[in-house]
Parts: structure tokens; C-alpha cells; sequence
């Protein structure tokens, strides 16, 4: 069951290129779908950034050692991803 959610038409100005990119990407869900999505990603990153430099103002930045252990993490996570993506598959309650 798909929750239905309020929703507000707005206008925004976009490089013509950037929109030329986007269309046939966002074709088979939609332009609204595609734009809120985009614009959720953002948010949470703009979350996850503020958060990062709490910690780091509140536990010092990052060794060297802490950051090569985080990428290559977050490497494998890539990875495993765009295996799921390529194969269309993924286990049970795990997320796609």
C-alpha cells in the first residue's frame, strides 16, 4: 500500500543541459518523482554533514587510520550495492 502524501506545485529554474540529462532518466517515474527524491538525497546529506562536524567538533577529526578504514567500507557498501543493482536482487528485509 502506497501512503498518499500532500504534495505543492512549485516552479524552479534549471540549466537546460542539466534537464536534457535528467528527462530520459526521470521518464519512466516521473519528473516530480525524480526531483523529490534528488532533493530528499540532498537533505539527508546536508543532515549527515551536520552531524559529522558535531562529532568532529565534539570528539576531534578523524586519524588518518579512521578515515582509510571508512572508505574502504564504504567502498565494499558500493560494491555490494551495484551488485544488487546489476543483478536486480537483494535479500530478505534488506533494503535494494
Amino acid at each position: 500500500m502506497v501512503a498518499c502524501m500532500a504534495t505543492k506545485k512549485v516552479t524552479v529554474t534549471i540549466p537546460e543541459d542539466l534537464l536534457d540529462e535528467i528527462r530520459a532518466e526521470a521518464a519512466e517515474r516521473g519528473m516530480s518523482a525524480y526531483v523529490a527524491e534528488a532533493l530528499r538525497f540532498k537533505r539527508d546529506r546536508d543532515r549527515l554533514r551536520e552531524l559529522s562536524d558535531w562529532l568532529q567538533e565534539e570528539h576531534g577529526p578523524l586519524t588518518e587510520e579512521e578515515r582509510t578504514t571508512a572508505f574502504e567500507e564504504l567502498e565494499g557498501l558500493d560494491a555490494e550495492h551495484e551488485r544488487r543493482r546489476a543483478t536486480g536482487t537483494h535479500g530478505a528485509g534488506e533494503a535494494a
